[in-house]
């Protein structure tokens, strides 16, 4: 067998591997009567858990940053689906969305933080904040945090991350520069967003000890999708011999969100790392107690005067 082959073949202790699919590793659950909101399930990894978890019977609040994105998709959807504006990068329009969904009364049973942005090339500010940690960690920590009164007895947080959580600067999370003022990366900027991504799910699952809620990080994989419009251009010249060697395709890399989100085997598994639905070892810095504890201090500091 190729290496390639051998690659796509692997499987874990799940039963689930590389190259499963959101549709296989789904596959028999029923979720008739579940409710689960996802944030970007307008395009990309978003849009196709949307599809194959209404398909499984649930109903889905399909999040973007207008109604216009993603009253289509809902209407797609059908089963009752519902369109929300939730612009992550602008904290009204997650308080909003908050707002909305405690007074129509929801209750959510898993709430699935997809959306993001990836390695932009210039150093962007936004209300005070380095735009991907904004976007990425913020906007889900704002949402999240807001509708835990909306949460079902068993409810899952579903968070992605990345391997890319691993490209930070070397003490992990830059506290005493969180915008990069002295220096910008769009890599490092963003490893300290998807690092924060996995501390946010870490110190969520610890909040919610002695309950049946849980909270999860994962790693979808390396996809081709409008994530990485903003990689390095060689690095995008050489993405069709990539997805021929090891990229996955969407339906793959909406997998590990969907098996986190909704596969039976996962119930009561909480404050892990997931990568082809498989529980696995995560950074140094990101299995930090402490430096969980103080991100989520300094993220209510902020999201509190902006």
């Amino acid at each position: 067998m190729s290496l390639v082959g051998m690659i796509r073949g692997r499987r874990g202790a799940s039963g689930f591997g590389y190259a499963s699919t959101a549709e296989e590793v789904t596959e028999g659950v029923d979720l008739s009567g579940k409710s689960i909101l996802i944030t970007g399930a307008n395009s990309g990894l978003g849009k196709e858990s949307a599809r194959v978890l209404a398909k499984r019977g649930a109903r889905i609040y399909v999040g973007a940053r207008t109604v216009e994105k993603s009253k289509p998709i809902a209407d797609e959807l059908g089963g009752g689906a519902v369109p929300l504006a939730c612009e992550l990068s602008e904290p009204e329009s997650v308080r909003a969305c908050v707002r909305g969904l405690k007074e129509s009364g929801a209750r959510l049973d898993v709430i699935l933080c997809n959306a993001g942005i990836m390695a932009l090339p210039e150093r962007t500010i936004h209300l005070g904040q380095e735009l991907q940690f904004l976007t990425n960690h913020l906007g889900h920590f704002v949402l999240v945090t807001g509708l835990l009164d909306q949460l079902t007895d068993d409810a899952r947080v579903v968070v992605l991350s990345s391997a890319g959580h691993a490209w930070t600067p070397s003490m992990g999370i830059q506290f005493d520069d969180l915008n990069f003022a002295n220096g910008y990366s769009g890599v490092k900027a963003y490893g300290q967003s998807k690092l924060a991504n996995i501390l946010f799910a870490k110190a969520l699952a610890r909040k919610f000890a002695g309950t049946k809620k849980t909270a999860n990080a994962l790693h979808p994989g390396v996809i081709a999708t409008n994530l990485a419009r903003h990689i390095n251009p060689v690095l995008q010249a050489l993405q069709p011999i990539g997805s021929a060697i090891a990229m996955k395709s969407i339906p793959e890399g909406a997998a590990t969100q969907c098996y986190v989100a909704a596969n039976p085997a996962v119930a009561g598994v909480t404050g892990e790392y997931f990568v082809d639905s498989n529980i696995a070892r995560s950074s140094a810095h990101s299995r930090s107690v402490e430096m969980a504890d103080r991100l989520w201090e300094v993220s209510e500091k902020i999201v509190a005067a902006i």
